[in-house]
C-alpha cells in the first residue's frame, strides 16, 4: 500500500465515524472501596496514620472524583483505619457531594480560612494526634508547606509508592475501558493516513484527529503529527510542517474513557519508502517486538529496556541514548495518567506482574534525516503480555493484521 494514491478527503473519513455504542462499564463502587481498603492495608503495614489526596488522578483512582486543580484544596483523606474523608471549600460542598459516588463525611474551609490547617484537624478528629501522613506525590508545594506549618505534630512523607503499588496493577474493569479507548484511538490512525495528501499542513492533520475522535463521542487527549525531518524529533518541533511526497510521517495520539488513556504511536512514509527509510523501519520494529518478547512475569521492568535497546546497539548505533539512537526510556506504564508507574527504563527493577499496562515505543532518532516510532500498548496477563492494538505490519503496510 503506497501512503498517498487515491486519498481520502477528511469530510469523507468523518462521515465514516460513529459514537461508541454502549457495553463498556464505569469503576463500580465495590471497586473504588476495594481500592480504599487495600492501601489502608498498606498504611497500617508502613506505620502511616493517613493518606492526603490532593486534586489529581490519585483522588480520581481512589473516590471516582475527578476535578481541574486550582489554588483552591480540594481532596480527602483516606485514615489508616475508619471511613474517607471528603475536603471542599465552603461554597462547593454541593458540587462536591454531587461528584461522590459513596461516604458522606465532607469537611468544609472557607474562603478566610487555612484549608492545610483544615487537612491536620481532620487527621487528629480520626484520632491521630501525632505520627506520618503519606501525601498524594501530586500535591503542589503550596500545600505540602502549609501542611508541614500546620501540622508539626506530623511528619509527612512522599506517598507515591502507595499510590503506584494500588494504580500500576490494573483491573479487569480498566483493561476494559483501556481497551475501548484504544479501539477508537486506532480507528482514527487508520482514517488519518487515508486522507494524507500533498500540501497538507501537521496543523490541518491534527485538528482532524480532535474531530475524529469527537465523532465517536470522545476527545483527543493529546496529539501530534510530524512530517520529513521533524520526525527526528520525539517530542516535535515547535513550528508545522508541510506534507510531501516521500516524506516520514509519525502521528502520536489519545483519548480517554472513564477517565483511562489510550496511547498508539505510527510513522510510515508518505510514498515509496526509500532503501533508508524501510531499513531504519524494520530496525524499529525488530526493536519493539524484542521489548515485547522480553516482557515475561517477574522479569524486571529493565529488561524490555534491555532487550529493544540491544536490538538498535547490535545495529550499530548508540550506544545507551546516544544519538543516533534510541535517545529515552522504551516505555511507560498507562492508566489514568499517559505517563505513570511502571516504567520500562534502566534500574527499574519493579518486577513485571499481571495487570500492569505499558507502552513498547522504543525510537529510532536520526536528526538532519528522520525518525521511527512504533508505540503500542502491553498489559501482562497470567499467560503473559498481551497487546491492546496490533503492532505496525510493515512500512509498505502498517496497519494490515499479521496472520
Amino acid at each position: 500500500m503506497t501512503l498517498g494514491v487515491g486519498g481520502s478527503s477528511f469530510e469523507a473519513e468523518l462521515a465514516k465515524l460513529k459514537p461508541v455504542a454502549d457495553g463498556v462499564e464505569p469503576i463500580a463502587v465495590s471497586e473504588f472501596k476495594a481500592r480504599i481498603a487495600k492501601v489502608q492495608r498498606l498504611l497500617r503495614e508502613q506505620g502511616l496514620q493517613g493518606l492526603y489526596l490532593d486534586t489529581s488522578t490519585n483522588l480520581l483512582y481512589f473516590t471516582g472524583i475527578q476535578l481541574k486543580l486550582t489554588e483552591r484544596l480540594h481532596g480527602a483523606v483516606i485514615p489508616a483505619e475508619g471511613e474517607i474523608v471528603y475536603l471542599s471549600p465552603a461554597f462547593e460542598e454541593p458540587k462536591t457531594r454531587e461528584y461522590m459516588r459513596f461516604g458522606d463525611d465532607v469537611r468544609c474551609w472557607e474562603e478566610h480560612e487555612d484549608p492545610t490547617a483544615l487537612v491536620v484537624e481532620t487527621i487528629r478528629s480520626l484520632g491521630y494526634e501525632s505520627g506520618s501522613i503519606a501525601l498524594d506525590p501530586d500535591t503542589p508545594f503550596y500545600t505540602v508547606d502549609g501542611l508541614r506549618k500546620a501540622g508539626n505534630r506530623f511528619d509527612f512523607t512522599n506517598g507515591a509508592a502507595l499510590t503506584g503499588a494500588c494504580r500500576q496493577v490494573k483491573s479487569a474493569a480498566e483493561i476494559a475501558l483501556i481497551q475501548r479507548a484504544m479501539d477508537v484511538t486506532m480507528a482514527v490512525h487508520r482514517a488519518a493516513a487515508r486522507t494524507l495528501s500533498a500540501g497538507m499542513t501537521t496543523t490541518e492533520l491534527v485538528d482532524f484527529l480532535d474531530r475524529a475522535h469527537r465523532k465517536f463521542g470522545m476527545s483527543l487527549t493529546f496529539g501530534a503529527a510530524q512530517f520529513g525531518e521533524a520526525t527526528a524529533y520525539p517530542h516535535g518541533v515547535p513550528y508545522p510542517q508541510t506534507l510531501a511526497d516521500g516524506d516520514m510521517v509519525l502521528i502520536d495520539m489519545g483519548t480517554r474513557l472513564g477517565g483511562y488513556h489510550s496511547d498508539i504511536t505510527r510513522t510510515y512514509v508518505f510514498g515509496e519508502p526509500t532503501d533508508r527509510q524501510r531499513e531504519i523501519w524494520d530496525l524499529e520494529k525488530r526493536a519493539q517486538l524484542a521489548g515485547f518478547a522480553a516482557a515475561t512475569l517477574g522479569a524486571p521492568c529493565e529488561a524490555v529496556d534491555h532487550a529493544a535497546r540491544g536490538v538498535i546497539e547490535a545495529a550499530g548505533y548508540g550506544p545507551g541514548y546516544k544519538v543516533p539512537g534510541l535517545p529515552h526510556r522504551t516505555g511507560h506504564g498507562l492508566g489514568l495518567a499517559i505517563h505513570e508507574e511502571p516504567f520500562m527504563v534502566k534500574g527499574s527493577l519493579t518486577p513485571l506482574q499481571a495487570g500492569m499496562c505499558f507502552s513498547v515505543e522504543p525510537m529510532m532518532c536520526i536528526y538532519g534525516e528522520f525518525g521511527v516510532r512504533l508505540e503500542d500498548i502491553a498489559y501482562m496477563t497470567e499467560d503473559g503480555a498481551r497487546w491492546f492494538t496490533e503492532p505496525a505490519l510493515s512500512v509498505d503496510d502498517p496497519f494490515a493484521v499479521a496472520g
